[in-house]
């Protein structure tokens, strides 16, 4: 090693775990075997048809086997660096600096073969950057941890950080966990688990009148009703044993997920925005969940239960106003009052004028809105990027705007059909407020600390009672 060169300089390439093509090619058969339906399974036959998915299982093998061959890592200075590709060779350089996370994902296979996942987070990005697939548990964290270390996420007052390589994450204080038994009961709470039986009894309707049952007709039902509690099964094994806990950096550390376990880190000074949701039958227990906009992670699009965008997949009033105040120093969520639109909207919003408003708090701006399902959206000050001022065609007839104040990720706070002069200072005074949180060296007054909610316990109190007040009229 010469005196110019540093020991990242000298590390060698890295090939990723050799299970990898086996994994790679398992995961592409299971693709193709469910892009066919059973109507090809009736017209091939049997032996056919496991002669086909023979050979499709060989040729994934062989192409996975010729990519993991030609893939490979190597840490130089202050920069990843990644090859891959069969055909067209590709070689990627990322810069540490940009690095905001690396989530460390186990899904099945990878659980029962010992190996795990790393999905790098980069600024500017809008989805996972170049994922490292498949390393053994042991590798993947200590890499993790060194990527962090090398793009300065780590605080090095904090000491220095052990991990839990079974886990795949570093030791942390617990801060919440959530039920599975409460997780199970709010999925049951949806509208696919509400609709199924009608479903069932209208297929079973129609199997005794024409009185045909073969085994394509019923394997394609069941198909199809799979096919309806996907997003709600999806849900429960995405979420399973949901646990929250802080790092000796100051970190949030989540790790949650049955068939596939992920182990993800939250630098608190990402976040964009917070989004509270009150889904309409959840109600009925005083239940909700949390979202955080974080910048860097992949954007996830309304539905797509892809994104890294959780916080709490559901809890209730206690345990909301303590994640929040732990996200957002210095907010209190049971203090946020809003103020609604104008009466002459009602007419555009007969139903949900009354779930509508507006806040201006000293560290964050609020918004709410929605009808069957009601949204709160906290969007710090310290981190709008742009405050835009939109007027419709009906909203010009009526005097009234939408406010919308952007932040870095992929939602926006929008107060809605506000008066025009309102609106307009609205957007100056959140444009004002933003300049000056960016000049303060704190996020503002630290309210008194709010406790976790132990295991299981309730309040009892209406979460609207508790967040959809209004400020006393003067």
């Amino acid at each position: 090693m010469t005196a110019t060169q540093t020991p990242e300089q000298q590390v060698p390439r890295q090939r990723l775990h050799p299970l990898s093509p086996l994994l790679h090619g398992a995961k592409t058969l299971f693709v193709i075997i469910a892009a066919l339906s059973w109507q090809t399974l009736n017209r091939l036959g049997f032996l056919h048809f496991a002669i086909v998915v023979g050979v499709v299982a060989v040729g994934a093998l062989i192409f996975s086997a010729v990519g993991w061959w030609n893939t490979g890592y190597q840490l130089v200075a202050r920069e990843l660096r990644i090859s891959d590709g069969l055909l067209f060779r590709r070689n990627r350089a990322i810069p540490l600096d940009r690095l905001q996370s690396v989530e460390l994902r186990r899904p099945l296979l990878a659980q029962l073969t010992g190996l795990a996942e790393l999905r790098l987070e980069v600024v500017g990005g809008n989805k996972a950057e170049a994922p490292l697939a498949y390393l053994t548990v042991r590798e993947a964290s200590a890499l993790r941890e060194r990527l962090l270390a090398l793009s300065g996420r780590t605080v090095a007052a904090a000491g220095p950080v052990t991990a839990d390589l079974a886990a795949g994450t570093p030791a942390s204080t617990p801060l919440l966990s959530v039920r599975n038994r409460d997780l199970l009961l709010s999925q049951l709470l949806t509208p696919q688990a509400f609709l199924l039986p009608i479903g069932v009894a209208w297929v079973i309707t129609q199997f005794v009148m024409e009185g045909s049952w073969t085994f394509i007709g019923i394997a394609s039902t069941v198909t199809a009703m799979a096919g309806v509690l996907l997003q709600p099964i999806r849900r429960v094994l995405r979420d399973w044993d949901f646990r929250l806990a802080r790092d000796p950096g100051g970190r949030l550390m989540l790790h949650y997920g049955l068939t596939e376990t992920r182990s993800q880190v939250v630098p608190l000074h990402r976040v964009q925005a917070v989004r509270i949701t009150w889904p309409f039958l959840w109600r009925l227990n005083h239940w909700l969940y949390l979202q955080l906009d974080v910048a860097g992670y992949e954007a996830p699009d309304r539905g797509n239960d892809t994104g890294s965008d959780r916080l709490l997949p559901v809890g209730d009033q206690h345990a909301a106003r303590f994640l929040v105040g732990t996200v957002l120093p210095g907010v209190d969520l049971a203090a946020l009052a809003t103020t609604p639109p104008p009466a002459r909207v009602r007419w555009l919003h007969p139903i949900g004028l009354r779930f509508m408003g507006v806040g201006l708090h000293p560290d964050v701006l609020v918004t709410r809105q929605g009808r069957l399902s009601r949204e709160m959206t906290l969007v710090p000050y310290a981190r709008l990027q742009s405050v835009r001022v939109v007027q419709g065609p009906l909203q010009r007839r009526l005097g009234v705007a939408t406010v919308y104040a952007d932040a870095a990720g992929a939602r926006s706070g929008a107060a809605r059909d506000r008066d025009l002069a309102e609106a307009w200072a609205l957007a100056e005074e959140l444009a004002r407020r933003a300049r000056e949180a960016r000049r303060l060296p704190q996020p503002g007054p630290a309210l008194p600390p709010v406790s976790p909610p132990p295991p299981g316990a309730s309040t009892g109190q209406s979460t609207d009672d508790a967040f959809w007040q209004r400020p006393p009229q003067a």
